[in-house]
């Protein structure tokens, strides 16, 4: 997190029973990608102890390469909360990438939670650790491994599948 960052309410805070609540949620939403034949990451969007967004990978079916479930569920969650700074916590599955890192950023979340590491692609500590990068307007702070091996069990699954099919 950047020196003298105020990081925001208390659903910022790190708490373990919540996180892996609304991971299971998150969860929820990657089993309905799976099932609609996508990637199946998901994401929920929590902003004062309420889910604001939700969202599932989309890009096969929508045709576009931007609807990854983090920006599926912060537009959600910026068109119900009529701004796009939502702060709130994201809840992710899988590690963002690089452009839904860069979104977080706009949002100006306030905290990301996320699942399975992504180490081909993976922004928030794989390879890139952009909510910590200084040079940024905004960073947050950034949870990792809550349900990871549930979420890693899904996309091996899935992966596994493909290739039988």
């Amino acid at each position: 997190m950047m020196p003298g960052l105020v990081v925001g309410g208390p659903d910022a805070q790190p708490d373990p029973h919540r996180d892996r609540q609304w991971m299971l949620e998150a969860l929820g939403q990657a089993r309905l990608a799976r099932d609609a034949g996508e990637v199946p990451v998901g994401a929920v969007l929590v902003v004062d102890g309420e889910v604001v967004g939700r969202g599932f990978n989309e890009t096969i079916g929508s045709t576009d390469p931007t609807a990854h479930a983090e920006i599926v569920a912060l537009r959600t969650g910026a068109s119900r909360l009529g701004n796009y700074r939502t702060g709130g916590v994201l809840y992710v599955t899988l590690e963002p990438c690089l452009m839904c890192m860069g979104a977080m950023v706009q949002a100006r979340v306030d905290r990301l939670v996320y699942g399975a590491d992504d180490p081909k692609a993976g922004a928030a500590s794989s390879l890139y650790a952009i909510a910590d990068d200084e040079r940024l307007n905004h960073g947050f702070d950034v949870s990792s491994g809550v349900l990871a091996d549930e979420a890693a069990e899904l996309l091996r699954d899935f992966f596994k599948e493909r290739r039988r099919g």
